[in-house]
């Protein structure tokens, strides 16, 4: 590619690709315990990671771009009282990272400076902006995820007798 609005579609859409693949080397591997485990009093579980990552991409690029309709509750996003199917949830995750690599990969060139606005995101005033700032917020929770995802696996560990 030559031009810079399709480099910039091919290499967002690629990082997007990047960020699913990596979120799923560290969260496979969970049980579904593990997926809803606090490791710590504060903070926040895998799975409660996973549906904020869904929410906000969903609100930010599929609400506000694509126009998707998708209605966010990111309170609940953090506060999900449920232990939802850990297979559902990761389902709900690739289809909203297909949305977004779809709604990257169809912007014209005159789409990237297209005024954006939304709640929470002030900084973001065109389409460009806030594909960025989401793929920079999205592998900043796969950096939280890789980190639970170790702390979960050395809980889980069996204790062993001190001599």
């Amino acid at each position: 590619m030559t031009d810079l609005a399709g480099t910039a579609a091919a290499e967002l859409a690629g990082y997007y690709e990047k960020v699913r693949v990596d979120l799923h080397k560290w969260v496979d591997p969970l049980s579904q315990q593990q997926f809803w485990k606090k490791p710590y009093p504060y903070g926040n579980s895998v799975g409660h990671l996973v549906l904020h990552l869904t929410g906000n991409l969903n609100y930010y690029i599929g609400a506000r771009v694509a126009e998707n309709g998708y209605i966010r509750d990111r309170d609940r996003e953090f506060n999900e009282p449920e232990q939802l199917d850990k297979e559902k949830v990761l389902q709900a995750f690739d289809g909203t990272i297909d949305m977004v690599v779809a709604t990257v990969r169809g912007q014209k060139p005159g789409d990237w400076l297209a005024e954006y606005s939304a709640e929470r995101e002030p900084e973001a005033r065109n389409r460009f902006a806030i594909f960025l700032r989401c793929a920079a917020h999205a592998y900043h929770h796969v950096g939280q995820i890789i980190y639970l995802t170790q702390e979960v696996a050395r809980q889980s560990e069996p204790k062993t007798a001190s001599a």
